[in-house]
């Protein structure tokens, strides 16, 4: 049975939250978790303490990389491992708290040499090497605020973001300076200095030398919990890239979250495979797991399922968070990773970036020996919003359920999509268990974004009634668990129906033939849009007129005709965006 809700002049479908098994948890790891009882660690959260767990400076206020790095050295957390850094030649190179503590402090002497105050902009175009965890913690204790970026990101995006965030300092590598910035310096007039880590280039200075000469103790002077630490731009795939602005108190969420959502405990060897270029691998590739004092391995290549294996093995690692599209590969690699590999110190997979479809979940639990546990956050929201949980039963193809301090809930909307508000300007929430509307989170959260970068009535428009709007369209069932079903603005209009992308695509990789899938929706001058799917394939499986019959018949006995593909196409690979997810807008023009 499905569940349907009248909008306007179109109906919303929803499908069975009960069509894949629950995961249940054992009591062993339902005991060993750090949130073993949703219900009252709920109860009894509240956001001044989970401040308290934290120690602030000492003179006053917060500062993210006194929480990562520095309140460690006081402790035997000093001399463990933070970083692990496996280079290209697969060598690994060790970095101790008290090291990391020492470099960045010499970084933030750098900035003050360079009389960059506070606030300034400081923008990282690196690899995930040394430098860029040195020189984030530095300009964090500096108290600039510090921008990532993708560092395969071309010469326009990387100069538009910089001449949009006015950076006054760029920290690069000699190839990417030559390639990416050389040409168009001259349209940056505010970018005063540009460090080079591998060298020098004219008008550029070393970053080794400055380092060299920089003390190695720098006292990080009193910094408010709302002084804006972080600038993450979004892709910027649907125009001008919107720079989201953080604060300093949003490592409070960072921490909390880490401990929830990630289950980090203190021995554990950590592995973010997110850039730090984007938000997941800034506030989760660094600063939550070096808040909990753990060891985080960092990859310098790029993604190899063979390497990934070895990784996961040679350094023992325990919690994992990656991405879905990087597990729908590892799922094309011959055998039985857990029993070709030595995985036995794995315990938690995390996945985030896009949605989780409930085959990998269970792919996981097969392949791994542990199921993979979906969450859902935004650049905007600065940290983890909705997880299913290590110590909580999974139902897989949910995003899970809110963290604790964290009120969500689902906001009716029109048939244009707009969130409906009512006279005395409240936000409508939707009747019933399992209809569809928008997501949306009561604002007050520590990680919640205080700004776009010049864009404040852009700002604004994010909230209305009370509330956050996501912009995500989501379902929350009788036990209050919420279920993605699209993106507002890629929601298919057929016949009546709003039709979600995910729904449609978690269906076809039920089929064996079928690695990945992306579907969109084609103008159709009788039922508005047709539900058109883009499928790449399993080997040995080929493409053919009967196996595209077939997935049609597939989907429909699944979904039902209203909401099964119209048409199918094979392609080798899907396009994504540089962060890995499917990038509907070219699957667009080519249907």
């Amino acid at each position: 049975m499905v569940t349907r809700q009248d909008i306007g002049t179109v109906t919303m479908t929803a499908p069975e939250s009960t069509a894949w098994p629950t995961v249940h948890k054992s009591p062993e790891t339902v005991r060993s978790a750090n949130l073993s009882d949703y219900d009252e660690t709920r109860a009894s959260f509240t956001w001044a303490g989970a401040r308290a767990q934290l120690d602030g400076l000492p003179g006053g206020g917060i500062n993210i990389a006194h929480e990562a790095v520095d309140r460690h050295l006081r402790s035997e957390v000093r001399d463990h491992a933070a970083l692990r850094l496996v280079h290209a030649d697969e060598s690994v190179t060790t970095v101790t708290y008290g090291d990391l503590s020492r470099l960045s402090s010499k970084f933030a002497n750098v900035l003050r040499t360079l009389d960059i105050s506070p606030g300034d902009r400081v923008f990282l175009l690196l690899g995930r090497r040394l430098e860029l965890y040195v020189a984030l913690l530095g300009s964090l204790k500096h108290r600039a605020v510090v921008s990532p970026l993708f560092a395969a990101y071309g010469p326009e995006p990387v100069c538009q973001r910089l001449r949009l965030g006015n950076a006054r300092v760029l920290v690069t590598t000699r190839s990417l300076y030559r390639r990416k910035v050389a040409p168009l310096r001259d349209s940056l007039p505010e970018l005063r200095h540009v460090l080079i880590v591998d060298g020098d280039e004219p008008g550029t200075l070393d970053y080794a030398a400055l380092m060299e000469a920089a003390p190695p103790v720098y006292a990080i002077e009193p910094t408010g919990a709302a002084d804006v630490a972080l600038l993450h731009f979004t892709s910027g795939t649907t125009g001008t890239p919107k720079g989201a602005e953080h604060v300093h108190e949003a490592v409070v969420m960072h921490h909390a979250t880490g401990r929830f959502a990630l289950d980090l405990h203190p021995d554990d060897v950590y592995w973010c495979t997110a850039d730090p270029g984007w938000v997941t691998g800034t506030s989760y590739g660094v600063i939550a797991p070096l808040c909990h004092g753990v060891t985080l391995v960092v990859d310098e290549a790029e993604f190899d399922a063979a390497r990934w294996w070895r990784i996961l093995t040679s350094e023992k690692v325990t919690v994992w968070y990656t991405a879905p599209t990087a597990l729908r590969m590892l799922m094309r690699s011959p055998g039985t990773p857990r029993l070709d590999h030595d995985l036995s110190a794995l315990r938690f997979v995390a996945s985030v970036g896009e949605p989780l479809n409930p085959e990998i979940v269970l792919w996981g639990e097969h392949a791994l020996g542990l199921p993979v546990h979906d969450n859902w956050w935004q650049t905007e929201t600065g940290g983890i919003m909705i997880a299913n949980f290590a110590g909580c039963d999974i139902k897989p193809g949910s995003m899970g359920r809110p963290l604790p301090g964290v009120e969500a809930a689902v906001v009716r909307h029109d048939a244009n999509g707009d969130a409906i508000v009512t006279q005395d300007d409240q936000a409508e929430l939707v009747g019933s268990p399992d209809d569809v509307g928008i997501l949306a989170l009561r604002p007050g959260w520590p990680s919640m974004f205080r700004g776009y970068l010049n864009e404040e009535a852009r700002y604004r428009s994010c909230f209305r009634g009370g509330w956050y709007l996501s912009g995500d369209l989501v379902r929350r069932d009788a036990d209050g668990y919420f279920w993605f079903v699209g993106r507002g603005d890629d929601v298919i209009k057929s016949a009546g129906h709003l039709i979600g992308p995910f729904e449609v695509e978690s269906a076809l990789l039920e089929h064996p033939a079928v690695i990945e899938a992306g579907v969109v929706g084609r103008p159709d001058d009788v039922v508005g849009e047709v539900v058109v799917a883009f499928v790449a394939l399993r080997p040995p499986y080929e493409p053919t007129e009967e196996l595209r019959r077939e997935l049609v018949g597939f989907t429909r006995k699944r979904l039902g005709a209203a909401v099964a593909p119209r048409e199918i196409n094979f392609l080798d690979t899907l396009p994504h965006t540089q962060s890995g997810k499917i990038l509907r807008r070219e699957l667009k023009a080519r249907s």
